[in-house]
């Protein structure tokens, strides 16, 4: 009971139906569409994950959207096919592969779950030419601790050769597992620090590309991560003369099948 002598506060209204309808909408993220193979060079697709069901872990920091991976895997390989990943991570090639009916090898330094293989991507314990395609998202800094490992790539900077060196050696060996005609996806960003700038490594990595395989395409897929609608990211970038990352490449590459040698 209030007080004697002092009205209740009246009862709160809610919001008009229109703004609360406004504030749905805002709020709800956008339905998945069915999965098709997308016919152009830019990449879109409103979740990290497709269907009813999560393809790798969610909560894994720099899990691949598995839309891309299904999209190498369709138009790339035959049902039996091998899928080989030599940086696993949550395993969402794993699940996309059992999904499309493709057998598939996983390999991480730190294992995440029991399917995946400890290995170094430098050095796999697989035969020579025994993939139809191997799909790599790689480490492009040292900002997120993936193993402690000493070996991980992912504790070298973008701003130092050891890095591309690393990754050319993975690189080599993802040539040597690939079977001629096999193909190469690898999904990688660029990186900037506001301190020590921008480094482009895409291009450090798709010139090592180019020198061992044969280039199919480049595609940029568009990046939905959280940070890029935060207020505060975006008011930085614009006071402080930055770019946001707002995509990743996708280099496609092919393991060319040697000339029919001549009589």
């Amino acid at each position: 009971m209030p007080p004697q002598g002092r009205r209740p506060p009246p009862p709160r209204r809610p919001p008009p139906r229109h703004d609360r309808q406004e504030r749905q909408e805002r709020h709800e993220r956008p339905k998945k569409p069915p999965l098709v193979l997308q016919p152009t060079t830019l990449w879109e697709y409103p979740s990290q994950h497709y269907g009813a069901e999560e393809q790798g872990d969610k909560r894994y920091v720099g899990a691949t959207p598995s839309y891309v991976i299904w999209n190498l895997i369709q138009r790339y390989t035959q049902p039996g096919d091998l899928v080989v990943d030599p940086m696993c991570g949550s395993g969402t090639t794993l699940d996309v592969a059992r999904d499309t009916g493709r057998k598939a090898r996983g390999f991480d330094l730190a294992p995440y779950r029991p399917e995946i293989e400890r290995a170094d991507a430098r050095k796999l314990p697989l035969e020579n030419e025994a993939a139809a395609l191997l799909f790599i998202d790689p480490p492009y800094g040292d900002h997120i601790d993936y193993s402690d490992d000493p070996a991980c790539i992912g504790k070298l900077s973008p701003f130092d050769e050891r890095y591309y060196q690393a990754m050319g050696m993975v690189l080599r060996e993802a040539t040597r597992v690939l079977r001629p005609g096999g193909v190469l996806g690898l999904y990688v960003c660029d990186f900037f620090l506001k301190k020590q700038g921008f480094a482009p490594v895409g291009f450090g990595l798709f010139d090592q590309i180019a020198q061992l395989l044969s280039p199919i395409d480049i595609v940029a897929v568009v990046r939905h991560n959280r940070t890029l609608a935060l207020g505060n990211y975006r008011k930085a970038a614009e006071e402080q003369n930055f770019f946001l990352r707002g995509f990743n490449y996708l280099f496609i590459a092919e393991k060319v099948r040697s000339a029919p040698k001549r009589r």
